[in-house]
């Protein structure tokens, strides 16, 4: 069964890289119409909309720091100008900025909660107002659709990273309230949680040696691609998820398992 998105417009966080990268590609491949959200790197969000553009798609690219509501607010603003509504929110971006946490600095955690879990608010805000100004549409069974990127540090706690673990552990409760407060209007909101994921970012930890104490944490035996987090996310982004409501779904190989306790612990 193949996903359509036809007719539909999407807006994705963080998409000039990774996880978000993949997952505006792949809305576009299913034919909805892609804003490519970046924070600072230009070039990567416009070869991006390249390669959109040149496989037959729609996607433009617009900068914004979505921990700033004014930047949200355009966000939102240059994608409606452009064609018309906004039906589907990939709440993507975020990052890193690690210390063990007696010597983490307070704009570290502030820098990653603002970004990881507030950004995540306000373009989640922003998104329900759209959906409500524009009622429903066409192209969909729901008003409009969320999904949260979060990760397995949701549930699995991780030394040195407090600021990250806490603000994705906001975001599970973010989405769940979310879904909760907006279902009946016809609004779905729901997570993907990747696992190890392969990204540029992370090489050093998902290739050569480090890899292999890492594949000791997921049963399934490899490491996560990034188009694994993506066929997720344009699964949830459709109609063949319209009954998924307030659900993370773990894309992890299994590290959620806790794979330790294989032998009992």
């Amino acid at each position: 069964m193949q996903i359509r998105l036809h007719g539909q417009i999407a807006i994705v966080t963080g998409a000039s890289s990774g996880i978000g990268r993949a997952a505006a590609l792949s809305l576009a491949r299913a034919n909805a119409r892609v804003a490519v959200n970046y924070h600072s790197d230009a070039d990567a969000a416009r070869a991006l909309v390249d390669q959109i553009l040149a496989e037959g798609g729609h996607a433009f690219a617009c900068k914004a720091d979505i921990s700033d509501p004014g930047d949200v607010e355009r966000l939102f603003a240059e994608t409606v100008e452009r064609w018309g509504a906004v039906d589907i929110l990939v709440a993507n971006a975020g990052l890193q900025r690690d210390a063990p946490a007696a010597e983490m600095a307070l704009d570290d955690w502030r820098r990653v909660i603002d970004v990881n879990l507030t950004g995540q608010f306000l373009c989640a805000q922003a998104a329900l107002r759209r959906f409500r100004a524009q009622g429903r549409r066409d192209v969909s069974r729901a008003l409009g659709k969320i999904v949260c990127v979060s990760s397995v540090h949701d549930v699995i706690p991780w030394a040195g990273h407090v600021n990250y673990a806490a603000s994705k552990g906001g975001v599970a409760m973010l989405m769940k309230t979310l879904a909760q407060e907006t279902a009946g209007e016809g609004v779905r909101v729901n997570a993907v949680s990747p696992g190890a994921i392969a990204t540029p970012i992370n090489a050093e930890e998902t290739q050569g040696p480090n890899a292999d104490r890492l594949l000791k944490l997921i049963p399934y035996g490899r490491i996560g691609d990034v188009e694994d987090v993506a066929n997720a996310v344009t699964w949830l982004a459709s109609d063949l998820s319209d009954y998924v409501v307030g659900t993370t779904l773990y894309v992890d190989g299994g590290m959620t398992l806790y794979p330790s306790f294989r032998d009992n612990g």
